[in-house]
């Protein structure tokens, strides 16, 4: 995962530096690699080979995926004034 991915080394402009950031693009990369990539020795994706999906899946469809299970935004509550400030 290392050789692939350039955000554990440091070295790069893509180094993570928030905790979350780094979290979701893992999350990215164990899904392109279980359901976009086709590995040579199984001559399918791993989630083809386990049983999970019986197609091919492109980033697209993955992005799809994520903003459907997207929640709802909340609704926002009244607007309020700021104070003055005293002169």
């Amino acid at each position: 995962m290392r050789m692939s991915m350039r955000r554990f080394t440091r070295l790069t402009n893509g180094f993570s530096k928030k905790i979350d950031s780094h979290v979701h693009a893992l999350a990215l990369y164990f899904a392109f690699y279980n359901f976009t990539r086709i590995h040579k020795t199984l001559k399918v994706t791993p989630a083809m080979a386990a049983g999970i999906t019986d197609k091919l899946w492109s980033m697209e469809d993955i992005a799809e995926r994520i903003e459907a299970d997207r929640p709802a935004p909340g609704k926002r509550g009244p607007y309020k004034k700021a104070a003055k400030l005293a002169p």
